[in-house]
């Protein structure tokens, strides 16, 4: 499910036009505030927190007995009555800019002025906003989906403030946690998390929703993404599928940035590492005591109770390889035919400069595949930041840089009929050198 968020019946549409908190809310909204209060009595301001609305707004509910729907009563003696259709459907579709709405309607004939338009859009945002805030959280079963999100922190080592980043998976129906602290962000870093947190749980959901990192896609210009190919991959690898939150709704994971704060403001406030070592270990010793065990605001039950259930449900990791150990990565060869594998660069045949290959250890090795059929082979070098060139992948040095033609000329008709095509002159030197590199093999 694309949604994890879905909107109540009843939101407020064109007759809701007060502003903000003061807004009427809708009624399926009212009937939780009472149930709340009279069934499970839930104090005022935990009602507010958890519907994310005013106090004010819970108390002046629970003084009304009945719902009523507000109603205005459109005018008609306006610069805009004409127009008010066409704004409450265009206003969405330009994300509520007046200015935007204003510059339209002087081409369809509106004399007015920009504050009449500017002050008609007002509530159509804000009512817009509310019904932003009126989503109910979707509940989902065990088994069934995991929420991820990053989280920035500056943290207290040994030699001074660093700024770390949190990689937290939540468990969707157990609110199961799970965080890993790195340095950055970069793609590989994000998939070893994923493995981390699958050995943690051991095993992982069937749904893993994310909002929209660049480790996981990007936009395609015209409404949609294009997917990160070697995340897909790594998706694939392991059996799980990869779901995202509307555009500019990350609301829609809650549960995971719920996680987020309760690790921040409950586990780092007031702790000082030595590295990011520590930073797990001790991670692991207040989740196990504190995290893991406390009652949730939401399910009422502790994250460990209901682990317990939903541990069934989960997708075996066995004792299958890492991705990065046995899985093939997409890259595009580049300019010096070299490809990059966890910072270092491993050389293929020069012919297959731009084109794209797939890189994979096996064993000690490293094997790089061109549509399937083994191109390159080489030992995996340990360090970082290495190269490794073959001397049979390059052109030879002279002729690497000898400058020679990017096309090849139209052949020549002779008076005879027959054609004849211009050969390139070479100085005999650089053949000379091409044996002697030749013989150097």
């Amino acid at each position: 499910m694309e949604e994890v968020a879905v909107r109540e019946s009843g939101i407020m549409g064109r007759e809701g036009w007060a502003l903000g908190e003061e807004s009427m809310i809708q009624e399926e909204r009212w009937r939780e505030i009472h149930r709340l209060s009279r069934e499970e009595r839930v104090p005022i301001a935990e009602i507010a927190r958890r519907l994310d609305v005013d106090r004010k707004t819970v108390r002046r509910c629970l003084r009304q007995e009945r719902w009523q729907a507000y109603e205005r009563a459109a005018r008609t003696d306006t610069l805009l009555a004409e127009h008010g259709d066409y704004l409450r459907e265009r206003a969405p579709q330009v994300c509520y800019s007046a200015q935007v709405l204003f510059q339209e309607l002087r081409r369809k004939g509106y004399r007015g002025g920009y504050d009449t338009v500017r002050r008609f859009v007002q509530p159509l945002r804000a009512a817009e906003l509310l019904a932003e805030r009126a989503s109910v959280r979707f509940e989902t079963g065990p088994g069934h989906q995991s929420q991820i999100d990053w989280g920035t922190a500056r943290v207290e080592f040994r030699h001074g403030k660093v700024k770390i980043h949190l990689f937290v998976l939540t468990l969707g129906f157990s609110r199961r946690g799970f965080m890993a602290p790195f340095l950055d962000q970069r793609l590989p870093q994000f998939l070893d998390a994923h493995e981390q947190a699958f050995e943690h749980f051991g095993g992982h959901t069937r749904e893993h929703l994310y909002d929209r990192p660049r480790t996981v896609c990007s936009p395609d210009g015209e409404g949609g993404v294009i997917w990160n190919p070697t995340f897909r991959s790594f998706a694939h690898y392991w059996g799980f599928e990869p779901r995202l939150c509307r555009a500019y709704r990350a609301r829609t994971k809650g549960k995971v940035e719920s996680g987020v704060k309760y690790v921040k403001r409950n586990f780092l406030v007031g702790r000082t590492f030595v590295d990011l070592d520590d930073v797990r270990d001790q991670w692991a010793e207040w989740n196990a005591s504190i995290s893991d065990v406390r009652i949730h605001g939401t399910t009422h039950q502790r994250p460990i109770d209901r682990f317990a259930e939903e541990r069934e449900h989960l997708e075996p990791r066995g004792s299958r390889p890492g991705y990065r150990l046995e899985a093939r990565f997409v890259r595009i060869v580049a300019d010096d035919y070299l490809v990059s594998l966890d910072t270092n660069r491993y050389s293929v045949p020069f012919a297959l400069i731009g084109q794209t290959v797939e890189v994979e250890r096996r064993g000690a090795d490293v094997r790089v595949y061109h549509r399937d059929r083994l191109v390159a082979s080489h030992p995996e070098l340990t360090g970082r930041y290495q190269i490794r060139v073959l001397p049979e992948h390059g052109p030879g040095a002279v002729a690497r840089n000898v400058r020679h033609r990017t096309s090849t000329p139209a052949p020549r008709r002779k008076d005879d009929g027959s054609f004849v095509a211009d050969v390139e002159a070479r100085d005999l030197a650089a053949y000379d050198a091409l044996l002697a590199v030749g013989g150097e093999r």
